[in-house]
């Protein structure tokens, strides 16, 4: 790190010890009905709770196995923004989705439709594995010996 960061960091550092954490003006917790949350407070609340979920069911197209909601990359930051924005404009969920899917394409949704493009990602762990054990199968039953024949003579 150059000698100009370290002094960046060695200042804030001094502020944070000098100033101090802040604390209420009256050195304890504001009266109950000052706290109490006030109906736009609630729908904000409901808004980031519905943008939470929503996020936690978009992939993150940096990071690939995470969701928007785990990921710390910036475009991922930026996807949860528009997530809470369109939520903000009155979208539905479903619409969020879709909005999403068709900007960035099915790749975004962490459980993508099943459809004529995607059904082979659906079905080829199941076809590989059916296929496999055929082949195992058929290999294994070429090289067996054959069985001896049941003779009366050898009784």
């Amino acid at each position: 790190m150059p000698v100009r960061a370290w002094c960046l960091v060695l200042a804030a550092l001094s502020m944070a010890a000098v100033c101090g954490t802040p604390r209420p003006a009256y050195g304890h917790a504001p009266p109950s009905s000052l706290s109490a949350a006030t109906p736009a407070s609630h729908h904000e609340q409901m808004l980031d709770e519905r943008a939470n979920h929503l996020a936690s069911e978009l992939r993150c197209l940096v990071c690939q196995n995470q969701t928007i909601a785990d990921s710390t990359a910036p475009l991922a930051r930026q996807l949860k923004a528009e997530v809470r924005h369109q939520l903000a404009r009155g979208a539905t969920d479903q619409q969020v989705l879709d909005f999403m899917a068709e900007r960035y394409g099915d790749f975004v949704l962490y459980r993508p439709p099943v459809t004529p493009l995607t059904w082979l990602l659906w079905t080829g762990p199941l076809l590989l594995l059916g296929l496999g054990a055929l082949l195992i199968g058929r290999r294994h039953m070429t090289h067996l010996p054959p069985f001896p024949m049941d003779t009366d003579d050898d009784r």
